[in-house]
């Protein structure tokens, strides 16, 4: 019994599907695996790493798809073009996630099966690497400083005086109207030193701005917002 599928497109049998979509989806389980255990932020999405495995499948079959058929190709494209997609992707390496499942997908896709394994558990070997030694970290941290005060005085120099007793370093940021002209938010980034506490700072700055709210946001550079 002939099961290749010679008159769809005579490039691929049955075993080849089998091979691309079981190998797409074991790399993809282990790639979504990776993710989740080097994920360190607080936006941590189930839907995303699931979304991560059904498209590394969904890239092989397009590429078995596909095939070296060039009419094939731009009319996938064609009809894939008026897909949008409206989730914002709030962590940089989630993008890399995407096209890593992507890349191991098209190679799955076009029986390239060695390049895919080895391409696959190097690049998560690395990734597992860069979470456990903490690669290219900052080690100064720094926070964000927001100041509301009355709009009918200047409170800059008062607010500056204050940072200059308890930061290393600030910097301005964005001052911005509010309530309807009442308030004048102010945004800082700082650099708190050490033995002090962001409560002092709070506390010192609330006896200065009218006692209107204050805010430190500290570790925002670890954290999606």
């Amino acid at each position: 019994m002939n099961l290749d599928f010679q008159d769809l497109s005579g490039t691929f049998s049955v075993l080849d599907v089998a091979l691309a979509m079981s190998l797409s989806f074991v790399l993809s389980v282990l790639i979504g695996f990776v993710y989740r255990a080097t994920h360190r932020n607080v936006s941590y999405s189930q839907s995303y790493v699931q979304t991560l495995v059904i498209l590394g499948m969904l890239i092989s079959l397009i590429m078995l798809v596909v095939g070296s058929n060039i009419a094939r190709a731009f009319a996938l494209v064609g009809a894939l073009s008026v897909v949008r997609f409206r989730n914002a992707i709030k962590e940089t390496r989630d993008v890399g996630f995407i096209f890593l499942v992507m890349g191991i997908g098209m190679a799955a896709g076009t029986r390239f099966y060695v390049l895919a394994v080895v391409a696959c558990l190097a690049i998560c070997l690395v990734t597992v690497l860069m979470h456990r030694f903490n690669w290219f970290a900052l080690n100064v941290q720094r926070q964000v400083v927001k100041v509301q005060v009355p709009a009918d005085e200047d409170y800059t120099h008062t607010v500056q005086d204050v940072l200059i007793q308890h930061t290393d370093e600030f910097e301005l940021v964005s001052m911005e109207s509010i309530r309807g002209g009442a308030l004048t938010e102010l945004m800082y980034t700082v650099r708190i030193k050490k033995g002090s506490e962001p409560g002092s700072l709070i506390a010192v700055l609330r006896a200065r701005n009218a006692g209107q709210p204050v805010t430190v946001l500290t570790g925002y550079d670890q954290t999606d917002l």
